[in-house]
């Protein structure tokens, strides 16, 4: 008998874990993308749906996504936790996924009322609750140990979501056009419900995948518990909804609550893991500020491409298509597709020749380009004919925008998995949900500044609000840059602490001895 090298051994096993990795990633990404589509498909039409259907002024419709946005973006701290304790995280995902449909169903009825969109609203908040962090965290789990592949892995991933994303911005306004803003919502349910389908055919991908009480049977209590748990918050988000002083007291409460957690880990961890959450800290504090140029995509960006963007693509004088103002937000996923696999081939390079760039500064370069593309967008005012700019300026400013945010936005995720102990992994994926969820609403806030006055003003009279705003932008996310590039020696002095820790703790669990099992034998 012929027996194999060990050599060969190592590489067939090695191989074979990189195959089962790529099935699992496919799996997760795959239920994620149509989430997302779900999701954005709803996201490019809500600010306008209120405004229109509702009745809602600019302000309102602003300050009422954000409060939703802050919300969403929030509940997955619970979901987290869920996921890690009670759950699982497999099964947290896919009770999330049904939830998210039974939403967008609603959304679906032709039920125009104030109250029936709050309480819609509300069962998507639990949804994505359910939803959001525990698929990142099961891409954490797959690729965990691997921190060559984890910046490339959650790029994919990103670009994945804006695949879905995509899709949905460019179909959904065209669909409310041609057959109703109901007909719109109802494609956002079908998504979710392709997503379901996709998990079902793939499940047993992600059987060795998840969280400890994925492998315990489920109980009745904890179903309750969280059934039970859920109806709280699509209660409390319907309260919340309609009352701003409570919105506004829960966003600083989010806050505080962010600042508390992250206190709790740095108290309760082990000295070794000190460094990484300190730098997890620091950067989820940059995201934030992120997070205000995220959220102008739904708001400000998209009332003034609906009233200062000529909707008309043309070359030459021949015009190409015509986008409606809502479909103007495709950009941004559109721009994360072509830039997200040419960045995690950079990654990947990079890490492979030992010159990976430190996260840390991706943020502050992602920063920068930021800033650019919102001077771009402010610049636009000075080329405006009648108080139209062109839709090309739009197509430059997404550009640096969405470049910036995979810099930024796309590599949140991978800190917190580069950073944070696997045992805290789903809680902190979470609390960095909950840190976007502020920013947010903050964002609302900032898009406020531009908001149409009582009456109607003609497109010269509200560009000069939209570009004031734009610039300032500007300049904010520049500011963000010099933070950001002010704190790289500090980062970086915490990034080699925590490598090193990592590194001693990995040694001395390959030089620990193998528990002795005590059975009949032994004795």
């Amino acid at each position: 008998m012929i027996n194999s090298s060990p050599g060969t051994s190592q590489t067939r096993s090695i191989t074979q874990t990189s195959i089962s990795q790529t099935r699992s990633f496919t799996t997760v990404s795959l239920i994620e993308m149509w989430e997302r589509f779900g999701y954005y498909g709803m996201a490019a039409l809500l600010v306008l749906f209120m405004i229109d259907k509702i009745g809602f002024a600019d302000d309102h419709a602003n300050l009422t996504w954000g409060a939703f946005t802050a919300l969403v973006f929030s509940a997955p701290s619970i979901g987290g936790w869920i996921g890690d304790k009670v759950l699982g995280a497999r099964r947290t995902m896919i009770a999330g996924a049904i939830v998210l449909a039974c939403g967008y169903l609603m959304l679906a009825l032709p039920v125009d009322t104030l109250g029936f969109m709050y309480a819609s609203l509300g069962v998507i908040v639990v949804g994505n609750g359910l939803f959001k962090s525990n698929a990142a965290n099961l891409v954490r789990r797959i690729f965990e140990g691997d921190d060559a592949r984890i910046d490339s892995a959650f790029t994919i991933y990103y670009m994945a979501v804006n695949i879905g994303s995509t899709f949905s911005m460019l179909a959904t306004p065209w669909i409310k056009d041609h057959w109703g803003w109901h007909a719109a919502f109802a494609v956002c349910c079908g998504g979710m419900l392709l997503g379901l389908l996709n998990f079902a055919l793939l499940r047993r991908s992600l059987a060795h995948v998840g969280s400890a009480p994925d492998d315990e049977p489920l109980r009745g209590s904890r179903v309750f518990a969280v059934i039970a748990g859920s109806l709280a918050l699509a209660a409390s988000t319907v309260f919340i909804l309609q009352h701003k002083q409570v919105a506004v007291a829960c966003v600083y409460a989010a806050g505080v609550a962010i600042l508390a957690i992250f206190g709790f880990m740095l108290k309760t961890c082990d000295r070794s893991e000190r460094a990484g959450l300190i730098a997890a800290l620091i950067l989820t504090l940059q995201v934030i500020l992120f997070f205000v140029f995220y959220q102008q995509m739904s708001t400000s960006l998209t009332l003034f491409a609906l009233r200062n963007v000529d909707p008309a693509f043309s070359i030459g004088g021949i015009a190409l298509f015509t986008w409606s103002a809502a479909q103007f937000q495709a950009l941004n996923p559109i721009w994360i597709m072509v830039l997200s696999p040419l960045l995690a081939f950079v990654y990947a390079r990079q890490a492979r020749r030992g010159r990976d760039m430190p996260v840390a500064a991706k943020y502050a370069l992602g920063f920068v380009v930021v800033a650019i593309g919102f001077f771009v967008f402010g610049l636009s005012g000075r080329y405006a004919v009648e108080g139209r700019v062109s839709s090309w300026f739009m197509v430059a400013g997404y550009g640096l925008y969405s470049f910036g945010e995979l810099l930024v936005s796309g590599l949140g995720l991978a800190m917190i998995a580069r950073y944070v102990p696997a045992r805290m992994g789903g809680f902190m994926m979470g609390a960095f949900f909950v840190a976007t969820g502020v920013s947010q609403y903050l964002g609302s806030v900032v898009a406020n500044f531009a908001r149409m006055p009582a009456g109607n003003l003609d497109a010269a009279q509200s560009l000069p609000l939209y570009t004031h705003l734009f610039f300032g932008l500007g300049w904010l996310a520049a500011g963000g840059a010099v933070v950001a590039i002010a704190l790289l020696p500090l980062l970086g002095k915490l990034s080699r602490a925590h490598q090193q820790a990592t590194q001693a703790a990995s040694r001395r669990e390959s030089l620990a001895p193998a528990p002795i099992s005590l059975n009949a034998k032994n004795v």
